[in-house]
């Protein structure tokens, strides 16, 4: 049994949006059977462009059931049965989010009319919903209504049964088949060529434009997750909607691709990069004195009115950052904000403290090593290359630092006689500097995999920089 959904909401995401509006025609795979509908109350305001687009009115959904009212008989409806709707990822999204905070878990398998409809028949311009009912000569009786479009998305998968010959709707609904999960608009074929590996990656819109730049250690595997996660707005957003290609350049390393990602970013600037176009570092770690002398730290979200000694743009990266000075200056990490305890921290008793949040080691003694942790987060005067993993087994990645500054990122192969900066000049792909970029090769500087040197005139010596933040 299938059933063939459609909603409105009053907008695109399902974390943030509601149902107003839901209709289901069920087909038993020879003919259309019964179907339902209703107005459903958001709960929330519909918005001016929304009742545009729908016609459904604050008004009108005033009276009608919440989700929750209808939940169990729609649960009922759906068990067991295969869902379906053109551009299936939204409707099932957003039916999935109303069932979760409806108590009820609700996972089915799924069907994209959009699709099908390109494979069972190939060839038309456009495979949206109103092009192609006008392809195939439906007649959609009330647009952007859910009953209207349900009954139309029903009617062409009518169609597309009955010329599937060669059984290609059972083999998309195989358990092993990954082809539901895949935006409507992909190809399967470049969703299962992607690689494992580490890179950057790219969004395209059925017009070749960049969408939307992000990178990976393991390219498909970070990718099926935009598609197949259940959490955060990935898997709830009209976005995968509009995804047509994907591309990708393969990068090596992890650096790399973080770094490659913030420049390919600040150069297109692509529509839904919106959280990191600003590439503004929104947590940083804070010095101040309290009142018995003593120099403490703290993170705290970055403003305008006090620089913090570094930042970075989560807290966690700020955090872990910060618990390595702790470990490597032997602070406190009561008076590093870490801890919160009356007296003495939690770390006294088993010796990693020597007691200076009990007053056990003098002002003094204690703020040389906060000092030091605080000469340890400035790397202006640095010029370093960081060497790291290649695209391949033949070559290496390596990024430069000079004079604290990015300069840009390349490969090698590990044949060639690297001696000097010169040695490497010709292989760089410049880009220009900024602090995003700065602080992200300092949070790599003490990380396994990477190995760092020291950038002279005629030569590259080895360098520790965990040596450097012992001085």
């Amino acid at each position: 049994m299938y059933a063939i959904v459609d909603i409105e909401t009053t907008g695109g995401y399902a974390a943030n949006h509601r149902i107003t509006e839901i209709a289901v025609f069920f087909h038993d795979g020879l003919q259309l059977l019964d179907h339902y509908q209703t107005l459903i109350n958001p709960e929330q305001p519909i918005p001016e462009y929304i009742t545009g687009l729908t016609g459904i009115t604050d008004n009108m959904v005033a009276n009608a059931p919440v989700f929750s009212e209808i939940a169990e008989k729609l649960y009922r409806m759906l068990e067991g049965k295969v869902f379906i709707a053109h551009n299936v990822h939204f409707d099932y999204s957003f039916i999935k989010r109303e069932f979760e905070l409806s108590g009820f878990e609700y996972n089915s398998k799924k069907l994209c009319t959009v699709r099908l409809s390109r494979k069972l028949i190939p060839g038309l311009k456009s495979y949206g919903l109103g092009n192609l009912c006008q392809s195939l000569g439906v007649t959609i009786k009330n647009r952007h209504r859910a009953a209207g479009d349900a009954e139309a998305t029903a009617i062409i998968f009518h169609q597309l049964i009955q010329n599937d010959t060669k059984n290609v709707i059972q083999d998309i609904l195989k358990k092993e088949n990954k082809e539901t999960k895949l935006p409507s608009n992909l190809p399967k074929e470049e969703f299962e060529n992607l690689p494992n590996e580490p890179g950057i990656y790219y969004f395209l819109d059925k017009n070749n434009t960049v969408i939307y730049v992000g990178k990976a250690i393991d390219i498909k595997k970070r990718i099926e997750g935009h598609f197949t996660g259940s959490k955060g707005t990935w898997s709830n957003s009209n976005l995968l909607m509009l995804i047509h290609h994907i591309n990708y350049e393969l990068t090596g390393n992890e650096l790399i691709a973080l770094l490659f990602e913030n420049d390919e970013i600040l150069r297109i600037w692509p529509k839904y990069n919106k959280a990191q176009k600003s590439f503004s570092n929104s947590w940083g770690i804070y010095q101040y004195e309290d009142q018995k002398g003593y120099l403490r730290l703290s993170v705290n979200k970055v403003n305008k009115n006090q620089k913090p000694l570094v930042s970075l743009p989560t807290h966690s990266e700020v955090w872990q950052l910060l618990n390595s000075r702790i470990e490597e200056f032997k602070l406190c990490p009561k008076l590093s904000g870490i801890q919160n305890t009356a007296e003495f921290c939690y770390d006294y008793d088993s010796g990693k403290c020597d007691g200076a949040c009990g007053g056990n080691v003098s002002s003094e003694e204690y703020n040389t090593r906060v000092n030091e942790t605080i000469d340890s987060f400035t790397t202006n005067e640095l010029s370093l290359v960081l060497f790291g993993s290649g695209r391949n087994e033949e070559e290496t990645g390596f990024v430069i630092l000079e004079n604290g500054a990015y300069s840009g990122f390349g490969f090698v192969n590990k044949e060639d006689s690297i001696q000097s900066f010169s040695d490497l000049e010709k292989f760089i792909k410049p880009t220009k500097d900024n602090h995003y970029s700065r602080q992200v090769i300092f949070s790599f500087l003490l990380k396994p995999g990477y190995k760092t040197f020291l950038l002279a005139e005629n030569s590259l010596i080895p360098y520790n920089f965990a040596d450097y933040l012992g001085n």
